[in-house]
C-alpha cells in the first residue's frame, strides 16, 4: 500500500476527497468537544445544558451516518461484515 492510499482510500470510501473528509471530521471534532464540555458544565451544574449534549449528538449521528449510508460507495473488503452488520 502507498503513502497516498493510506491517506486517500478511506474518503474515497465514503465519496469524499482528503480535503473534504478533513473539513467533515474536524467539523465533527470541534462539535464533539462542544458536547463534550456542555456535558461537562452539566455533570456540575445539571439545570445547565440539559440537552444540549445529546441534541449536538444526534445532528451528528444524522450528518454522518444517515448522510454517508444514503451516499457511501460500495463497501469491500476485510470489513465489509462488520460494516454491514452494523447497518
Amino acid at each position: 500500500m502507498t503513502i497516498i492510499k493510506l491517506f486517500t482510500d478511506h474518503p474515497a470510501s465514503v465519496n469524499e476527497s482528503y480535503v473534504e473528509h478533513m473539513e467533515m471530521s474536524g467539523t465533527f471534532a470541534f462539535w464533539l468537544l462542544v458536547a463534550g464540555f456542555c456535558a461537562l458544565v452539566h455533570a456540575v451544574f445539571p439545570f445547565l445544558f440539559e440537552k444540549t449534549g445529546s441534541r449536538i449528538i444526534t445532528k451528528l449521528h444524522g450528518r454522518m451516518v444517515t448522510n454517508r449510508i444514503r451516499n457511501a460507495a460500495p463497501v469491500s473488503g476485510p470489513h465489509q461484515a462488520l460494516d454491514s452488520a452494523a447497518l
